[in-house]
């Protein structure tokens, strides 16, 4: 198992929550203040350098109009990245393919950052959350298809070696294309994709031999998209490639009292609020799984931003959306998640977020790397058949 360093590089300097309705798409600047900023991103890049020399892998991802991330041009942070680390694997999660509009240019950023990085690339790609479609001022009905039609031809620029080609599709009109440079890689470096609870898009993401993420969902709803992953890669899937990633915030404390402390800092982040009318724009989900939503059924994203918001720190410890303890309580925690949602490849971590000042996040690398970490990372990766004490 591969463990991963994650923050959304967040701007927490901000008035109480409850004095203001939404801290995404509609918050003023007039928030920001550039001198803070300047010290908060220097800050957020040594803790990834940091998380590199203790021998963790690094994540990074992008969202736009908001105060839980000003990371809001990863490729940006990841070629620093690339450049001043030297032994991490470098995931992106990812390249809102959807919302940028030119694959082309996505595919020769992420080839350049290979090269710099000397092969360390992980690329990943997302369609966006809902209320990227009102920072992107894109159509929310037709984001999947973008996703998908951007990952194919990303794929295909770096796999083209010999001649350029000519694209022609529904969304992308490209004469001529012809990726310099191309990846250090060979053919590209791995390819991820999150942000879709869609079962189609899991099973599309498996039969490709494409890495599938993700993030903050309680367990059962990870496993029912794991079991598609699996059942799917089994059948379809190419040799070799592929795996599971899941993300839960993760804080490991020297006691269970400065644990607690910790993570309670982290649930800032799920704390974040957003204004009604951007947390479902129409045709984002399908009719049906609005309906569903509405019968009272299990809705992933609602379930994020809202429900969490409700329940008690003990009880997102038991949904597996967050972990917290000494490192042998965390080790027992990853253990059973492991088992529950039947085996995964990757731990993805956010390690900090709101208020989690540096001598804590640096403690919390710390404590992971040398005293969790060694007890986990030989677990093995994918288990095709989830057949590991399933709940």
């Amino acid at each position: 198992m591969k463990a991963w360093y994650f923050t959304e590089m967040p701007y927490p300097h901000l008035p109480p929550f409850d004095e203001l309705s939404s801290i995404r798409v509609n918050l003023p600047n007039k928030y920001f203040d550039p001198k803070i900023g300047a010290d908060l991103y220097n800050r957020y890049l040594d803790e990834y350098i940091y998380a590199d020399e203790m021998g963790l892998d690094l994540m990074v991802n992008e969202h736009h109009q908001t105060a839980t991330c000003i990371d809001t041009a990863a490729p940006l942070s990841l070629a620093i990245l690339a450049r001043q680390t030297k032994n991490a694997r470098l995931c992106i999660l990812g390249n809102p393919i959807a919302n940028r509009g030119d694959p082309i240019r996505i595919a020769e950023e992420m080839a350049m950052i290979d090269c710099i990085s000397r092969g360390r690339l992980n690329a990943g790609f997302v369609r966006g959350v809902p209320y990227e479609i009102f920072a992107a001022n894109t159509n929310p009905t037709t984001t999947l298809e973008r996703l998908w039609e951007g990952v194919d031809l990303c794929v295909r620029a770096w796999k083209s070696n010999d001649e350029p080609f000519n694209f022609e599709s529904r969304f992308t009109h490209r004469r001529t294309v012809n990726v310099w440079p191309r990846p250090y890689q060979y053919p590209h470096p791995p390819v991820w994709v999150t942000g879709s609870s869609d079962v189609e898009s899991v099973k599309k993401a498996a039969s490709k031999g494409y890495v599938f993420a993700t993030f903050l969902q309680p367990y059962t709803q990870v496993r029912m998209l794991f079991d598609a992953y699996r059942s799917e890669y089994r059948d379809n899937g190419q040799p070799g490639g592929g795996g599971l990633a899941f993300m839960p915030i993760m804080y490991v404390g020297e006691t269970e009292a400065e644990a607690e402390r910790g993570a309670r800092e982290l649930t800032w982040y799920l704390k974040a609020k957003v204004e009604p009318q951007f947390r479902n724009p129409p045709g984002y989900v399908s009719v049906a799984q609005n309906v569903n939503a509405m019968r009272g059924g299990f809705n992933a994203r609602s379930r994020t931003n809202d429900s969490l918001r409700q329940v008690s720190l003990e009880e997102q410890r038991e949904l597996g959306v967050i972990m917290y303890g000494t490192p042998d309580q965390v080790v027992a925690q990853i253990k059973r998640e492991y088992d529950r949602i039947g085996g995964f490849d990757h731990l993805l971590m956010m390690m900090q977020a709101g208020y989690l000042d540096n001598k804590s996040t640096m403690s919390n690398i710390r404590l992971f790397a040398k005293e969790v970490y060694p007890q986990i990372r030989d677990l093995p990766g994918m288990n095709i058949s989830g057949a590991v004490a399933a709940e």
